[in-house]
């Protein structure tokens, strides 16, 4: 049987997850977008497609799922649950359901303990399932570490890095990190939260320490930007030296026996593309990639979780509670 899916949200992530949910096999049958100039459009077109689909993007949630009514809701709107907490709701009242992006729901339940208690709720009564995930957080930073934690005899640190280029990255991106900015700019935007750079390296030592049967006793964030030190031209983008040309941010997580956990992020203009897992104890362990594409990677995860949800018990899950992941044939040969 074909999995019926409905977009929620059809932005640049969006359009990349409903790209990626067609090519994967999965039959979209409607899209919800706020914007108005993609509403009423047709939805292959918006996202990118050589070709219509005949589904037309509407600005009524309730609607849409009550007349689609999809196996799946796959949900991009916004990275702050308490923003799209409303939207989940109304998602998980059709009885369908819901992979989100949003970064603080693949851990809610330390920024935001009180709405996880009435997701979870609210996903038992109409008997559906609720997860955040993508490939940070819910993959690269917490997931990935923790299975890499499997060999140990002994543990006591783990620290996982994720560098990336940001002249690779999308503009939104690029714009969410204050690229380009002096960094008095940067300072004032980033408190005031007009930009944001990374948002979950709580929710990813939270995720790491819960596979791992740990207790975080004491998390800390911080992010600052790199400044650039010369100027830094590519074909859309010029950083003078003094601007923004990056930022780094740190999660780290000191845990009840004193066992330590640090996420790390660097975008960096022109920086290189790796992740690093570092785990010390018996034996210790030290593992290097050669970068892996985020944008991609977040709509791919969504994609290929779906079964993990479809056959998860119903409430408000997080990754390591819905079965090991991975790529999964989809459509029957």
């Amino acid at each position: 049987m074909d999995i019926k899916a409905v977009l929620y949200g059809v932005g640049a992530i969006g359009a990349l997850i409903g790209r990626v949910a067609i090519k994967r096999g999965v039959k979209l049958v409607g899209a919800v977008d706020i914007d108005p100039a993609k509403v009423g459009k047709d939805l292959g077109i918006v996202i990118g497609l050589e070709e219509k689909l005949g589904i037309k993007i509407s600005k009524d949630p309730g609607t849409t799922l009550s007349k689609c009514k999809p196996d799946i809701v796959l949900h991009a709107t916004g990275s702050f649950l308490d923003r799209v907490y409303p939207q989940l709701i109304g998602a998980m009242e059709s009885g369908t359901d819901v992979i989100s992006t949003c970064e603080t729901l693949a851990y809610p339940y330390y920024r935001y303990p009180k709405l996880s208690k009435l997701l979870d709720t609210h996903a038992k009564i109409h008997d559906v399932t609720l997860l955040g995930c993508g490939i940070n957080p819910g993959f690269i930073l917490d997931l990935l570490p923790a299975i890499m934690s499997t060999p140990l005899i002994e543990f006591t640190f783990l620290k996982a890095t994720r560098c990336l280029d940001v002249l690779k990255r999308r503009r939104t991106f690029q714009r969410k990190i204050g690229l380009g900015l002096t960094p008095r700019v940067w300072r004032r935007k980033y408190s005031e939260g007009e930009i944001t750079g990374h948002v979950g390296y709580a929710e990813s030592v939270f995720l790491i320490a819960s596979m791992m049967g740990l207790k975080v006793k004491n998390v800390e964030e911080r992010q600052e930007p790199i400044i650039a030190e010369r100027d830094i031209k590519s074909k859309d983008v010029l950083i003078r030296e003094g601007e923004v040309a990056g930022i780094r941010g740190i999660g780290e997580g000191i845990c009840n026996d004193g066992r330590k956990i640090i996420v790390e992020l660097i975008a960096l203009a022109g920086g290189d593309d790796f992740e690093e897992i570092i785990l010390e104890g018996e034996p210790s362990i030290k593992w290097r990639s050669s970068g892996t594409p985020g944008d991609l990677a977040t709509a791919a995860i969504l994609v290929n979780m779906i079964p993990n949800v479809l056959n998860a018990e119903a409430g408000l899950l997080t990754i390591n509670d819905v079965g090991i992941p991975s790529w999964k044939e989809l459509t029957s040969n």
